[in-house]
């Protein structure tokens, strides 16, 4: 399983915890350039909000913070091709 299924995994069973995988996952690739840099920071911030929803929200809203984390995973993964 390369880094970015990894990661999406972690899309799918959000927590604490994957957060701080992400993090480390993502690390190796954060000084190969400002925008990829730039791309995984949104792409935590938006791992983070979806954490925060699926433990504070109903349901209904998971599967749109899913798809917003989805969408800037492959940005990242454009970037990283």
């Amino acid at each position: 399983m390369d880094c970015s299924e990894r990661i999406e995994a972690l899309i799918d069973a959000p927590s604490a915890d994957a957060i701080d995988t992400a993090r480390v996952l993502l690390g190796q690739f954060k000084g190969e350039s400002e925008t990829l840099a730039q791309a995984i920071d949104d792409f935590l911030l938006d791992l983070i909000t979806l954490v925060f929803v699926v433990e504070a929200t109903r349901e209904g809203f998971h599967n749109p913070a899913r798809r917003l984390a989805r969408m800037r995973l492959t940005r990242i993964r454009l970037l990283l091709a």
